[in-house]
């Protein structure tokens, strides 16, 4: 620590030897950087305020119904980008700060000079947005800032349509596309409906419903056609008077009335469905077992007066008489139905023999129409949803053309201040004051290290690697005191005149900027 002082002493002793050099480039520099204070241009500065208004009353009504991009994320983008060199380049045009330049060089040189000197900030989340220019002439940085202004606005309301008219060829192209393969699709299903018209039906069965279907209604076509076999064959017995020849029962059992015997046969079916639900007691079925008993009363009755006509007039076996033309009338409406049954159980026989051969190609016909149908289902959703989301960018270039999505609000036009902004001499000023005592103090300590001095012995002998013997010390006279006294004076009033002209300098520009403010 020691060696460390006693070094530091020695440097300030060897730079205090050579004070009168430093206090001369002390003044040098010091009035130098007076004048290059003084000399510097005045800057004027222009701004404008734009404020944008992203809160419009259409964004909750148009909610779902158009494509609302994040106009807050837009308008920030759109600042930080706004100071770009086609930007630039236009509005250097716009301003006509293109008329005085001569040649490539100096182009560059104005665009880069203005990429650097114009600003946009943004004011908080407010979406409030200052434009601002420094230039010597206060009209032209107003130009400036008027064109970067219209810039910003227009630069925004481009975008905007541009996106959407993008957006919307983009989707113009997808649909084309889609519709030609929905159309696609629609023609392979309708081909493979038409080919497998018979697999199709309105009720949506499969082919095993189907098959099952007509099964049953072959089985009830049978069992009809049995029961009208058998009712003509009564009918025919009746005819030939067999019943008769043998002496049938009393009763009429063995004697075919179609009538009285479809109506008996119906109540026993409905006496049977009764039964499966009701007890013998129910009224329902001793009401159903009445009328069954009175319709057998009412044909033992009309067969006994048949047999007592046919035995007082035989006439009636041979087939004259109305009873026995009315029998040849049933017997001819019962042949015919027979036909008729025989004809549906041949129908039905031959629909149960193709569903059946149908059933062992089914599979493989509803799996290719289900495969077609999910191609049409996917095509058409998805050309439905690309003609909804065309309506939906239709009218959100709608919206943006409005221009109400973003409103731009001009709260300060383009205005240039009055006084300079620029240069700050006040601040300068101590600047260059502190600027001259550095570069005094530096020519001193690198006088001291060109022209070394040695204070004691012990550094000569570590600066030379030499013995020192002895040292001999100088005693001051009257005469060097005054001369060391007043070469200390000169230099204080040295320095005290340098502090006294930069604060005089600063006094006055001072006083200079309170008579311009005033005026």
């Amino acid at each position: 620590m020691d060696e460390i002082l006693r070094q530091l002493s020695a440097i300030l002793r060897a730079t205090w030897k050579h004070r009168r050099l430093g206090m001369l480039a002390a003044w040098i520099v010091g009035a130098v950087a007076a004048g290059v204070i003084l000399r510097i241009p005045d800057r004027y500065e222009a701004s404008a305020r734009i404020f944008v208004d992203t809160q419009s009353i259409l964004k909750p009504l148009m909610a779902g119904l158009a494509v609302q991009p994040n106009v807050d994320q837009q308008i920030m983008m759109l600042s930080r980008t706004l100071i770009s060199r086609p930007n630039v380049e236009k509005v250097i045009r716009m301003a006509d700060l293109d008329l005085n330049i001569k040649g490539k060089a100096e182009q560059e040189e104005l665009i880069e000079s203005l990429t650097q000197s114009l600003k946009i900030q943004g004011v908080g989340r407010d979406n409030l947005y200052t434009l601002s220019y420094r230039d010597t002439d206060p009209a032209r940085a107003q130009r400036v800032v008027q064109a970067l202004v219209s810039i910003f606005v227009e630069s925004s309301l481009g975008n905007k349509r541009q996106d959407s008219e993008s957006a919307r060829k983009f989707i113009d192209d997808q649909i084309k596309s889609v519709e030609a393969k929905l159309t696609e699709a629609e023609t392979r299903l309708k081909e493979f409906k038409v080919k497998n018209i018979e697999f199709q039906t309105t009720e949506g069965k499969d082919s095993l419903g189907r098959f099952a279907e007509t099964n049953n209604l072959l089985t009830q076509a049978k069992l009809e056609l049995r029961e009208a076999e058998q009712s003509r064959d009564a009918l025919k017995r009746q005819i030939l008077g067999d019943s008769m020849g043998r002496g049938g029962d009393s009763d009429g059992a063995g004697v075919s009335m179609p009538e009285l015997d479809g109506r008996i046969e119906t109540q026993k079916r409905n006496l049977d469905t009764l039964l499966q639900k009701y007890t013998e007691q129910h009224p329902d079925v001793l009401n159903t077992r009445r009328v069954i008993k009175e319709l057998e009363d009412q044909k033992r009755r009309e067969v006994a007066e048949l047999r007592k006509a046919a035995a007082t007039n035989p006439s009636l076996l041979a087939g004259s008489g109305a009873a026995s033309m009315e029998l040849k009338r049933s017997l001819a409406t019962s042949e015919a139905a027979v036909a008729s049954l025989r004809a549906r159980v041949s129908e039905y026989e031959g629909r149960a023999s193709r569903q059946k051969e149908m059933m062992k190609t089914a599979p493989q016909i509803e799996a290719e129409y289900v495969q077609l149908n999910r191609d049409y289902d996917v095509h058409k959703k998805n050309y439905e949803q690309l003609v909804s989301r065309r309506e939906s960018a239709e009218l959100s270039g709608d919206l943006d053309s409005t221009g109400s999505v973003a409103d731009f609000r001009l709260i300060d036009p383009p205005r240039a201040s009055n006084n300079p902004v620029a240069p700050n001499r006040m601040l300068l000023f101590p600047g260059g004051l502190v600027a001259a005592l550095v570069a005094g103090l530096f020519a001193a300590f690198a006088a001291s290290q060109i022209r070394p001095v040695f204070f004691d012995a012990k550094t000569l002998r570590d600066a030379t690697g030499l013995q020192v013997l002895g040292t001999v010390s100088l005693l001051p006279n009257e005469a060097r005191i005054k001369q060391e006294r007043a070469s200390l004076r000169r230099f204080i009033a040295a320095t005290a005149g340098l502090f006294v002209s930069y604060g005089a300098g600063v006094a006055a520009l001072s006083f200079l900027a309170k008579r311009a403010a005033g005026a």
